[in-house]
């Protein structure tokens, strides 16, 4: 087994995720198996209950785990399969540690970071190796931080334990430009590295996140104070147009070959033909472009809906086309009206998300595209949304709604799920993880997956009301999909629109740019269509 562990300094969000998922796929090109994990200092159990505004977007696995979003960026770049043990947490740790204490497991002995806490944060790097060659263990925040010391710690204890010869340290770092000096600085860095060291930890590789060219002197400057060999110091800028450019331009550093040379590993060469393809796509698609709106409450944030902006990128790359995202503020709309900001749009999706802000203007827009023909695309709340609507549109039932957004309302087409009703708890109590769901035959979802079962990801506490779904199913409001234990609905279309669909679970989490989600691609398609025959008009 060989480790490898990313830290950063200087600032945090210096993309030690995208890094860590970027060497994972370059270590996958070598025909090795990889797995990658997060650990998160800060003392909750996970994000689930953290806001969009501190933390971006929950990213939920098949197990059902609440995770950070970088195990998004980890999964997409890679074939990793990561449940809950590959996202860990100061919250978990200590929770841990105090339950055994409770019950009297550390035999009367007093419990302290050291040994015990460092203990429960290497048991977790030991179990989540096995049955991998590499494992990649990116530690949040930035070195320095009072709450990511004792995962430090226990990083150098780790190292001593498997023998220094099988774990490689990778610490990312800020190289600033000051325009008033017309140069890169690399005092930051230098004091992050001796950081580093007075914790017992010399990093084998820098990674230099930087907007400008390095030059040579830079990178024998960077050696020598830092005590890193000069090809150990490799240049990440900041790429131009996609961050699945970021595997070429590591490759190109060489980083893949440096890190099989420092662990002793034996594979093959690196086959980036994958890669070249995916980014070509990207750089210069060929089938035109089509522009998406994403209607929501949180666009102002970019890592709010982080999955869904990836996989819109990857139908991009499934239909060799251009994706551009139109980001839509549903207040906005609530305020202005749909005309204004959806008038010269390809599609229209809602993404997830709860409360009642802005959710008169997602309705609004959901008429928008049923009643002029504009492909629609609803994630989870988007789903509902489109089902508010048509029960307003169609059955005129005024004032049908979520009883999550009117408790007192006469018609709840969507309703809180019966085991969510005594639920005291907020946290993981959703109903989180990967479900079956049955595709009926001749409806838009069969057509894209071309299949009969499918399982998918899902994180809500409401549900669509089957008391009303005879009365909307012959309204014309098709159920394309269920899930066969418990009947509930998964999917449903708009019958007569050329392609509306909203389905109750999130698809954006199990898209890769190798391996685009099906519903994403054949939303893009029909996106394509419309604006030709737009264009055409």
């Amino acid at each position: 087994m060989k480790y490898i562990f990313i830290t950063g300094g200087v600032v945090s969000s210096l993309g030690k995720g995208l890094t860590s998922g970027a060497l994972g796929a370059l270590l996958e090109t070598r025909k090795l198996k990889v797995r990658i994990q997060k650990f998160d200092p800060y003392l909750n159990v996970d994000p689930g209950t953290m806001s969009p505004f501190q933390h971006g977007e929950v990213y939920v696995l098949d197990d059902g785990a609440e995770t950070d979003l970088d195990l998004g960026h980890y999964e997409r770049f890679t074939h990793c399969q990561l449940s809950r043990f590959n996202n860990l947490t100061s919250g978990q740790v200590y929770e841990h540690v105090i339950q055994k204490e409770r019950r009297g497991d550390y035999l009367g002995k007093t419990v302290q970071v050291i040994p015990h806490v460092t203990n429960e944060i290497k048991a977790r790097i030991y179990a989540a190796g096995e049955g991998v060659d590499v494992l990649i263990t990116e530690i949040g925040g930035t070195v320095g931080d009072i709450e990511g010391l004792p995962f430090l710690e226990a990083m150098r204890q780790f190292s001593l334990e498997v023998g220094k010869e099988n774990v490689l340290f990778i610490h990312v770092t800020l190289l600033p430009y000051l325009k008033a000096a017309g140069e890169l600085k690399t005092k930051p860095s230098q004091q992050s590295v001796a950081k580093l060291r007075e914790i017992g930890i010399q990093p084998d590789i820098l990674v230099c996140r930087t907007e400008e060219p390095m030059t040579e002197d830079m990178r024998q400057k960077l050696s020598m104070f830092c005590n890193v060999e000069q090809k150990a110091v490799i240049e990440e800028m900041d790429v131009k147009h996609s961050i699945y450019e970021l595997p070429l331009m590591l490759s190109t550093e060489g980083m893949d070959k440096l890190v099989v040379e420092r662990l002793g590993l034996k594979c093959p060469e690196s086959d980036m033909t994958a890669w070249n393809s995916i980014v070509r796509r990207l750089v210069s698609p060929k089938g035109g472009e089509c522009k998406i709106a994403v209607v929501g409450k949180y666009i102002d944030l970019q890592d709010a809906y982080k999955s869904i902006y990836e996989s819109l990128a990857h139908a991009g790359v499934g239909n060799d086309c251009s994706v551009k995202i139109i980001r839509v503020d549903s207040e906005a709309v609530e305020a202005g009206g749909p005309e204004k900001y959806l008038a010269d749009v390809d599609g229209i999706l809602i993404p997830g998300g709860f409360g009642d802000r802005g959710i008169e203007g997602k309705i609004m827009s959901a008429k928008y595209a049923r009643e002029n023909k504009i492909p629609y695309f609803g994630i989870c709340l988007g789903m509902q949304i489109a089902v508010i609507e048509y029960a307003r549109s169609a059955l005129g039932l005024e004032g049908a709604n979520s009883s999550e957004f009117n408790e007192n309302t006469l018609y709840p087409v969507i309703t809180i799920m019966d085991e969510q009703k005594n639920i005291v708890d907020k946290g993981a109590t959703m109903r989180l993880g990967s479900y079956e769901c049955r595709l009926v035959p001749e409806t838009l979802a069969y057509k894209a997956y071309a299949q009969e079962t499918v399982r998918e990801r899902h994180r809500h506490r409401y549900e669509f009301n089957n008391a009303y779904r005879e009365r909307l199913e012959n309204a014309g409001l098709r159920i394309a999909g269920v899930n066969p234990k418990r009947d509930l609905v998964e999917i449903v279309e708009v019958s007569g629109h050329p392609w509306m669909l909203g389905v109750q679970f999130h698809p954006e989490f199990q898209s890769k740019p190798s391996k685009p989600h099906p519903l994403f691609c054949a939303f893009v398609a029909e996106a394509l269509k419309f604006s030709k025959s737009r264009l055409e008009k």
